[in-house]
C-alpha cells in the first residue's frame, strides 16, 4: 500500500499548533454524547459508507444514500453539506477537516485512504474503531448504572434520617435533659449541619455539575483527576485498560495504513483524552527521536504494561507491528469486559456495607441515650 505522506508530519504539527480551536476539538472527541455526530452515529456512518463503497457506488452517491436514510433533518443537512463539498471539488478528507464534529485522527485516516486507494478498508476500520469504542462505553455504563442507583438511594436514606429522624430524637433528649454519648453528639451535629446548610450543599453540587466541563478543560485539573483515577485500586487499572484498548485499536489502523511510527504515535495521542497515556506517548516520541527503539521508549515512559512492551519488542524484531497491535487490542478489549463485570459485582456489596454502616451508626447513636432516658423516666 503506497501513498504520499511526505508532508504529514509538517501538516500534523501545523494543525496542532493553530490554536485552541483544534485543541478543543480533540478534548471533546471522547465525549461527543448528544452532539450532531456522536460516536454512535459515526459507527453507523462509517460502516454504511464502507458497505456502499465496496458495492462500487461512488463516494458522492454513497453520501446521498446515507443522507436519505437519516430521519432527523439536522443530520440530513449535515451529510448533504459533505456531498455538496465533493461536488465543488473538495476531497473527502478536506471536507471533514473543516467540520468540528470530526477529529484530526479521522481526517488523517481518510486522507491516507484516499492517497493509498484504500478508502473502503479505512472506512471499515473506522466503523470498527467506533464500534469498539461504543461497546466499551456501554460496558462501563452497564457496570456502573446499578451501583450508582444503589449509592444515590443510600445517600438519600442517610440524609432522610439525618434531616427528619434524628431531630425527633434530639427534641426528646433535650426535653428530658439526657447526657448524650460522644457518638450521639456527632450524629446530632451532622444533622444540624445538614439542616442549616443542606440546600447550600445541593446548590453547590448542581453548580459543580454545570461547570465541570469548563473546569476539566484546565490541563492541570484534568491531569490531577486522571492521575488520581489511575491510583485508585482496581478502578484505575480498569480505566487504563479502556484507554489502552482505544490506543491499540488506533495504532493497529495506522500501522495497517503504513503510517510512519512517529506520526502514528502523534495521531493516536491526539485521540486519547487520558493525561497519563498522552504524556507517555509524548515521552515515547522524544525517546524515539533520540534513537531509542519503540519498546525501549515505552519502557522509559513508565506508563505502559510489561506485556505490551514485550509484545512490541517482538513486533519490532519480526516486523509484525499491525498484527501485534491487533492482538493487544483484542486482549485489552477482553480485559475491559471482564473488569466491567467484576466492577459491578464488587461495587454492589461495598455500597450495601456502606449503607449498613451509616444506618447502623445512626441507630446506635439514637438508641444509646434511650437507655439513660428509661432510667430518668423510671426514677
Amino acid at each position: 500500500m503506497g501513498f504520499k505522506l511526505e508532508n504529514i508530519a509538517t501538516e500534523t504539527s501545523t494543525d496542532v499548533t493553530k490554536g485552541p480551536e483544534r485543541s478543543n476539538i480533540w478534548q471533546k472527541e471522547i465525549a461527543l454524547f448528544g452532539s450532531t455526530f456522536s460516536n454512535k452515529r459515526k459507527e453507523d456512518f462509517y460502516t454504511e459508507l464502507s458497505v456502499l463503497l465496496k458495492a462500487g457506488i461512488t463516494l458522492k452517491e454513497a453520501l446521498e444514500l446515507i443522507q436519505e436514510g437519516q430521519k432527523k433533518e439536522k443530520l440530513q443537512n449535515f451529510i448533504q453539506d459533505m456531498a455538496k463539498s465533493l461536488v465543488l471539488g473538495s476531497s473527502f478528507s478536506d471536507t471533514i477537516k473543516d467540520k468540528k464534529e470530526f477529529t484530526e485522527y479521522e481526517y488523517h485516516s481518510i486522507r491516507i485512504g484516499e492517497e493509498s486507494g484504500t478508502l473502503t478498508e479505512i472506512t471499515k476500520e473506522l466503523g470498527s474503531f467506533f464500534s469498539k469504542k461504543n461497546e466499551q462505553r456501554r460496558s462501563l455504563i452497564n457496570a456502573l448504572t446499578y451501583p450508582i442507583i444503589i449509592l444515590v438511594t443510600a445517600v438519600l436514606v442517610v440524609l432522610f434520617m439525618l434531616r427528619l429522624v434524628v431531630p425527633m430524637f434530639q427534641d426528646i433528649f433535650e426535653q428530658n435533659q439526657v447526657d448524650l454519648p460522644w457518638i450521639t453528639k456527632m450524629v446530632v451535629a451532622a444533622s444540624d449541619f445538614f439542616t442549616n446548610f443542606g440546600w447550600w450543599l445541593v446548590i453547590g453540587v448542581c453548580i459543580l455539575l454545570i461547570v465541570r466541563k469548563q473546569l476539566f478543560k484546565n490541563p492541570r485539573i484534568r491531569g490531577f483527576r486522571d492521575w488520581f483515577l489511575l491510583k485508585i485500586p482496581y478502578l484505575g487499572s480498569f480505566v487504563k485498560a479502556v484507554y489502552m484498548a482505544q490506543l491499540t485499536r488506533a495504532m493497529s489502523l495506522l500501522a495497517a495504513s503504513k503510517v510512519p511510527m512517529l506520526n502514528s504515535i502523534e495521531l493516536a495521542g491526539k485521540m486519547i483524552d487520558f493525561i497519563p497515556i498522552k504524556e507517555g506517548l509524548d515521552e515515547i516520541n522524544k525517546n524515539i527521536l533520540q534513537g531509542n527503539s519503540l519498546s525501549k521508549s515505552m519502557m522509559l515512559a513508565g506508563v505502559f504494561d510489561a506485556k505490551m512492551i514485550s509484545l512490541i519488542k517482538v513486533a519490532e524484531e519480526t516486523n509484525q507491528t499491525e498484527f501485534i497491535f491487533e492482538r493487544l487490542n483484542h486482549q485489552y478489549s477482553i480485559e475491559v469486559q471482564q473488569k466491567s463485570k467484576l466492577l459491578s459485582t464488587l461495587l454492589e456489596p461495598m455500597i450495601i456495607l456502606f449503607v449498613g454502616f451509616f444506618v447502623g451508626v445512626i441507630l446506635v447513636a439514637m438508641y444509646l441515650p434511650m437507655f439513660k432516658l428509661g432510667g430518668v423516666l423510671g426514677a
